[in-house]
């Protein structure tokens, strides 16, 4: 492996974790990552001062160009848009638990997208990856001012739209535990007693299977809706705790085949928000990795 290849290789997470974060799609930010690749590839390395600036200017810059496409292609998207979810490949440390829950959760993700790109991009890489203003400033194209007031202004809208609870993750284990053993034993009383009064749950089908349009409102209705799934299913369904992208989250299997992938907000006590991801391209490499089909 030589110089280039192997320099590559060794910031390639980094660089996905950037791409991943700007797209909430694994797919496209794989694709830009090879983007950056193949400009790294064809680069005079003489050039090149800083190897890591280099290739986290180029691969935001790229993610920066995808998002605005991607924006206009998800102003027509079919119902409510939700990220990818990422299945977590190996028990986390505890500094990777708390650094993962942080800023790769599905809700943080999803209130990442109120976001211009340029916006999405300075905000990560000042707060998530550690990159100084001028560096900044020169990938976004803007002032070191300028860019301080973007990054200010998105951590205000970041602060005031994610989660409102840092629970640990023990608590929140335990929570979807038993919501898991109310959901597959259609126990509604106990569904009921742990969603909040105002839960709301959220659905993503793409277009290519049935979801929920707009977000269902209220701790009953949602209730009243996996209720509805135990009795329309019953022994054919069963759901499965996992770790989502550095999360507890649940994945639903229907006949064998994986449903949907389930991210929960809570407060420690009661859930307050249901992400459900059930597009199935969205669904294909949770479901490839446990081994099962896709629902339709």
């Amino acid at each position: 492996m030589d110089d280039l290849t192997a320099t590559f290789h060794r910031l390639r997470p980094r660089l996905l974790g950037i791409a991943y974060r700007m797209l909430g799609v694994v797919a496209e930010a794989e694709d830009a990552v090879q983007d950056a690749w193949l400009r790294w590839h064809g680069t005079n390395r003489d050039e090149v001062e800083n190897a890591e600036a280099w290739l986290v200017a180029v691969t935001t810059r790229i993610a920066i160009d995808r998002l605005r496409a991607a924006k206009i292609q998800r102003e027509h998207y079919t119902g409510i848009w939700l990220p990818e979810p990422l299945l977590d490949a190996s028990p986390p440390t505890p500094e990777e638990i708390h650094e993962r829950a942080d800023d790769l959760s599905v809700a943080f993700l999803r209130v990442l997208e109120r976001l211009t790109p340029e916006a999405r991009a300075a905000f990560l890489l000042r707060d998530v990856f550690d990159v100084d203003y001028g560096e900044i400033a020169a990938i976004v194209g803007k002032s070191e001012a300028a860019c301080r007031q973007i990054v200010s202004r998105a951590r205000t809208q970041v602060r005031d739209e994610r989660p409102r609870f840092a629970v640990p993750r023990e608590v929140q284990h335990k929570l979807l535990q038993a919501f898991a053993h109310a959901v597959e034993a259609g126990d509604f009383t106990a569904l009921s007693g742990m969603l909040a009064p105002d839960a709301e749950l959220m659905g993503d089908g793409g277009g290519k299977v049935r979801s929920i349009p707009k977000p269902l409102l209220g701790g009953r209705r949602i209730a009243q809706l996996f209720y509805a799934g135990h009795r329309r299913f019953g022994a054919a369904a069963r759901v499965e705790l996992v770790r989502l992208n550095g999360e507890w989250a649940l994945l639903r299997y229907v006949d064998g085949l994986l449903e949907s992938a389930q991210s929960y907000e809570t407060d420690g006590e009661r859930i307050l928000r249901v992400l459900v991801q059930r597009n199935p391209d969205k669904l294909a490499r949770i479901a490839a990795s446990h081994g099962a089909g896709l629902a339709h």
